[in-house]
């Protein structure tokens, strides 16, 4: 791990010419010196090492800071810098800034498909300027540009033995879940994924073809959302139990811990009593007695942070565990997720990631 972490502290100079996810040729001065990121923070960090990640700018801090609390913090305390890195603002909320990107000087704006392609004006602006925009994707969920994602980080950063071993590790892991449901020879089994961020007085967003709802599909889960939902929203009562779901994941983050007790809590520094205490709730919603998830007590709860990430590899253990529990007996996701932070990141989190309703 040692010889990972000072990989890139050597690299060459060299203007090379990348291709991101979205088949764009990109010249740069790498490795890079001044990068600016504006999404996928952890997995930039697992990527280059934190020496190269303090190299970093810029970045947007909400979704990280506000969203995600427990990983902010914790990256914080490990990484000083994060507490004072300048924010660009976030693309989703209509706060990212040409401005403050253009005088940060970065050579290089790294950022998410999803919001390259909602900023066409501002793109623009900055090519023009003569920053190189190099574009990325978790959020789609697949093994393709996962891999390519990570190998990008590494390409800007000269570590690409780092970046090569993690992609291997990923795609090994993911197909190990498709072998052992391919060997299986059941049907699959359908399955119902929300968002707990608004408790179980109200239905909050579901997942159609992306993120949860491309796991589900990738770990063999028959995902009842899917004809009702594209990307994410929302389903109405009457779709979800006319559907019958077998499995139900309820996700949630540590965001609103404090001060809601009735939204899903999981993740950093939240206790599993706390977690299963929440969870309980959601089956105490109407018709949701008579469902056979409830009723075979198929009802879990998971960590809403570990998706869109090269970490969501034990995400998809765990869900293909729910779906086919005796095909995944002797995989543990929650050590697939601890020990990836061992390998590649600052600290070992302590929290609850990954439960099943207790009966």
């Amino acid at each position: 791990l040692l010889a990972l972490a000072s990989l890139g502290q050597v690299a060459t100079a060299e203007v090379k010419t990348i291709t991101d996810v979205l088949g764009r040729e990109v010249k740069i001065d790498v490795p890079v010196k001044r990068p600016i990121i504006t999404f996928y923070y952890p997995d930039y960090v697992a990527a280059v090492g934190v020496d190269n990640f303090k190299k970093v700018v810029g970045i947007s801090r909400e979704f990280w800071e506000k969203f995600n609390p427990g990983s902010w913090a914790l990256f914080a305390d490990k990484i000083p810098s994060l507490s004072n890195i300048a924010d660009v603002g976030y693309v989703p909320s209509n706060t990212f800034a040409v401005e403050k990107v253009l005088t940060l000087k970065p050579d290089v704006l790294i950022m998410p498909a999803i919001q390259f392609n909602s900023l066409s004006n501002e793109i623009k602006q900055l090519e023009e300027a003569g920053i190189p925009i190099v574009v990325v994707d978790f959020n789609d969920q697949t093994i393709e540009n996962h891999t390519k994602s990570i190998h990008l980080f590494g390409e800007l950063n000269g570590v690409e033995e780092r970046t090569n071993k993690i992609a291997d590790e990923y795609v090994a892991g993911m197909n190990d879940i498709q072998t052992r449901v391919a060997n299986a020879h059941l049907p699959k089994p359908k399955i119902y994924i929300e968002f707990g961020n608004k408790g179980p007085a109200e239905y909050s967003f579901t997942f159609g073809k992306n993120m949860w709802g491309a796991i589900a599909e990738h770990v063999g889960g028959d995902n009842i959302s899917k004809p009702f939902v594209e990307n994410w929203g929302n389903i109405n009562p009457e779709q979800f139990l006319t559907s019958k779901p077998d499995v139900v994941i309820i996700t949630g983050t540590e965001a609103g811990n404090k001060t809601n007790p009735d939204i899903m809590s999981m993740g950093i520094d939240i206790s599993e009593e706390d977690a299963q205490h929440r969870l309980a709730k959601f089956i105490t919603r109407a018709g949701w007695s008579d469902i056979p998830a409830v009723k075979n007590h198929r009802i879990f709860g998971m960590y809403h942070t570990a998706s869109r990430s090269i970490t969501d590899l034990a995400s998809a253990q765990f869900m293909a565990k729910a779906l086919y529990p005796e095909q995944f007996k002797d995989i543990d996701p929650n050590k697939t997720y601890i020990d990836f932070h061992k390998n590649y990141l600052p600290f070992v989190p302590k929290g609850t990631f990954f439960i099943q309703l207790a009966q």
